[in-house]
């Protein structure tokens, strides 16, 4: 189902070429239809939204309707199980828990002379959430963009979920919503959605930033707004890398493959391996675990397009490859994985051990699961309380401080050519303002 590959091979370098192309959103046909979406939504606000809700989603939808009421999202709790309201809230307080240690707090600092420094940081007012939740429901996306926001203080956290046919949003998603602190719901999901947030319309206040997943429509419709809003990333497909020695479990292995590639048929699915005994072991287990699961052309398109095996020399040549690739998640399947961590620069999540899936960190186990994808892991982070904070700087000068300094900033000035930030230093400099001649 995956080939192997000797990492020295063109067909690896290949395979690697292809892999590097695969971030890039460019899509022409699909970019001009985000674009005049988003100029109708700005133009005509919820009478655009609907309209597009109608064509996409919701034939029925009207303007009323966009918002869940607070009387569905409490019959919501009612729709769905005991388990699955346990599993929700220990997601979120294990994301909660991890996220706090994250915050960080204003200071301020005394200099010579008088002068006063500060980092201010507060969050922002009002962000907006988009979440896939008709074709996967993505509860877990759900938390791990709320939660955070939450943590950071933001006041308003407004979430867009695309209705089903009838209309209605999923009770999952609408419990997962309620248990994080969110109200504000709207059955809205799409371009018109960014659209919405960004522009605002009668029923839905523009927002501050927007974050979270979606297709290919939703990335480039963020990629369009950003400026007038911020956002958190343009998210690709999503990736898996597996280094593998002697030690490796292969049905663990082909597990946590099979676990990425079902999200889609452009999912990249590869395993480092310093055996070729492993790897094919990892193969025959794949053929015989795959066929037992649902979605089986994301599985099989995964794997067709971006399923690899590399046979390295050893551990050192495996690192190598995995940060050129810089993928979203790494798995160390080796013998002793903590001593490899320190060399792998570029990832956006590393897992240690056999017991330690990919999916533990996707659901419950606490740090973020929006991820650097595309190879963007070689200069992004995951989603964390940082992206809801803004931070203003703060000075304050005496005037003997100030006239210490006024000579090298005159010089800087006026070798920039800005004359007139030299003028606003001298003249506080000699005599006070009240006392020059007129």
């Amino acid at each position: 189902m995956i080939a192997i590959l000797d990492a020295h091979s063109d067909e690896a370098a290949g395979f690697i070429e292809k892999l590097s192309l695969r971030g890039r959103l460019e899509e022409p046909g699909i970019l001009r239809t985000v674009q005049r979406i988003l100029h109708d939504v700005q133009r005509n606000g919820d009478r655009a939204v609907v309209k597009y809700t109608r064509r996409f989603d919701a034939p029925r939808m009207s303007v009323n309707e966009m918002r869940v009421t607070d009387a569905e999202i409490k019959s919501a709790a009612t729709q769905v199980g005991a388990d699955f309201h346990d599993a929700i809230q220990l997601a979120r307080t294990n994301v909660e828990r991890f996220h706090q240690k994250q915050l960080r707090n204003s200071w301020w600092s005394t200099e010579a002379d008088g002068v006063v420094l500060g980092h201010l940081i507060r969050p922002l007012r009002r962000i907006g959430v988009c979440v896939p939740s008709v074709s996967q429901l993505l509860v877990s996306s759900l938390i791990m963009n709320v939660v955070p926001a939450k943590v950071a203080g933001v006041e308003e956290v407004a979430v867009f979920m695309g209705p089903m046919r009838n209309g209605q949003v999923d009770p999952h998603m609408l419990f997962a919503a309620s248990a994080c602190g969110v109200h504000e719901i709207y059955r809205c999901g799409g371009a018109q959605a960014v659209g919405a947030m960004a522009y605002g319309t009668s029923t839905i206040p523009k927002v501050d930033k927007i974050v979270g997943p979606g297709n290919l429509y939703v990335q480039l419709a963020k990629k369009e707004v950003y400026g007038p809003v911020d956002i958190d990333k343009l998210a690709g497909p999503s990736e898996v890398l597996i280094i593998a020695d002697h030690t490796a479990n292969p049905a663990y292995v082909a597990a946590d493959l099979i676990s990425q590639a079902e999200h889609s048929a452009d999912c990249s699915a590869i395993l480092i391996t310093t055996s070729k005994e492993i790897a094919k072991q990892v193969c025959g287990e794949i053929e015989h675990q795959a066929q037992k699961l649902p979605r089986q052309s994301e599985l099989t398109g995964a794997f067709k397009n971006y399923g690899v095996a590399f046979i390295v020399s050893d551990l050192t040549e495996a690192v190598e490859i995995t940060n050129e690739v810089a993928p979203e998640h790494v798995e160390l399947e080796v013998e002793n994985p903590i001593e490899w961590v320190g060399a792998i620069r570029n990832a956006g999540a590393i897992m240690l051990g056999p017991y330690t899936p990919e999916s533990v960190g996707d659901y419950i186990a606490g740090p973020n699961h929006i991820l650097p994808t595309g190879g963007a892991a070689r200069y992004a982070s995951p989603l964390s309380v940082d992206d809801f904070l803004k931070k203003t700087s703060i000075i304050s000068y005496t005037r003997t401080a100030l006239e210490k300094v006024t000579p090298a900033v005159v010089k800087l000035a006026e070798v920039e050519g800005l004359q007139g930030h030299a003028e606003a230093m001298k003249i506080r400099s000699d005599k006070n303002p009240d006392e020059r001649e007129t």
